[in-house]
């Protein structure tokens, strides 16, 4: 591949820590977009990987968002709380949510955290799958700016709007689904244009309402499920502006400033997350847990496939990706690794 250069890990996190780090984020702030970006990058979530450090430090500069916030949280019940991420970067929020949440479930059972006063945080997974690796269901979702079409609409209404579920498997990763509520992320129609590919059919339209498959005529997506069954995903992300903007005040689809489109890039966002952590010792307990889902995972994998198909437990494709790259490095794009100074 002559659009990629591939490179280890532990150079990338490097580069993309100094990058953030120049571009005045604090250590937290900078730890974590670099631990969320590399969580993608490794998993093969290229659109949310190590290709946004170069809009970070954009936004970081332009004032957007703040560098050395102040995360305060407010827990309001037992299962309840309010995380104010002071207009900083969205990543070291979203940890801290899905942190805290854990914490209060081990005491209430269930607990969910609400995330005002953010912005983008990349992949969902990252924190769904801290969640998982504390020993707990754990839900992460976000509302971003309008880009997707309604079912039947022919202008942008719902964001990508994003949502991840991770859970624990003994001896096992975790099983892990991370997915937009859109055909596809709106990042990997940029990651697209940058490589110089085409788009699947049926994802994107134009400022028409027409599909395209051009990811430079691209105006708007379409949501899950196509032109069909698109109410699922639009009612689906729905679910997700219910919970991440109106239930926690923070600002809604239709009414927030474009991630990259536009010129502004002084003003915050606002935008809003909501994570859930569920702990399986307060519900049948830990032991019968285990041993279901350790069971159910086996099964579901041992499940008869299609001819030239094969069946995988949510995550087993980002576990295959993570292994592979880890031998091989991690596909980087060229004008990434230009910003990141990696580019020969």
């Amino acid at each position: 591949m002559n659009d990629v250069v591939f490179l280890p890990e532990h150079v990338l996190e490097v580069r993309t820590l100094a990058a953030l780090r120049d571009a005045g984020a604090n250590e937290q702030t900078a730890g974590a977009a670099t631990r969320a970006m590399l969580h993608a990058s490794r998993l093969g979530i290229d659109s949310h990987g190590v290709r946004l450090a170069a809009h970070y430090a954009k936004v970081l500069r332009g004032g957007r968002v703040n560098p050395n916030p102040a995360i305060k949280a407010y827990r309001t019940a037992a299962g309840a709380a309010l995380l104010d991420a002071d207009d900083g970067l969205g990543h070291a929020a979203a940890y801290a949510a899905i942190e805290l949440a854990c914490g209060m479930a081990k005491e209430a059972g269930v607990a969910a955290v609400g995330v005002v006063r953010s912005s983008h945080y990349g992949a969902a997974g990252a924190y769904a799958l801290a969640g998982a690796e504390a020993g707990m269901i754990a839900v992460s979702m976000s509302n971003t700016d309008a880009i997707v079409a309604l079912h039947g609409g022919a202008e942008r209404f719902h964001g990508t709007n994003p949502m991840a579920i991770g859970a624990p498997v003994p001896n096992q990763r975790p099983w892990l689904l991370d997915m937009a509520t859109s055909s596809i992320p709106l990042n990997r129609v940029f990651l697209y244009q940058t490589l110089g590919r085409t788009l699947p059919d049926g994802v994107a339209a134009d400022q028409s309402g027409h599909p395209t498959r051009d990811p430079a005529n691209v105006e708007m997506l379409m949501p899950l499920g196509g032109t069909d069954f698109g109410f699922k995903g639009a009612g689906l992300a729905g679910l997700v502006t219910l919970l991440s903007a109106v239930l926690t005040g923070s600002t809604l689809d239709h009414l927030m400033i474009r991630m990259a489109e536009t010129e502004d890039f002084e003003t915050p966002r606002r935008m809003g997350h909501f994570c859930l952590a569920i702990d399986p010792d307060r519900f049948a307990g830990r032991a019968i847990f285990d041993e279901a889902i350790a069971r159910y995972t086996a099964d579901l994998r041992a499940s008869t496939a299609r001819e030239g198909q094969s069946v995988m437990a949510p995550g087993d494709r980002e576990w295959a990706v993570e292994a592979e790259r880890a031998r091989t490095g991690i596909p980087v794009d060229l004008q990434t690794a230009e910003f990141l100074e990696l580019a020969e």
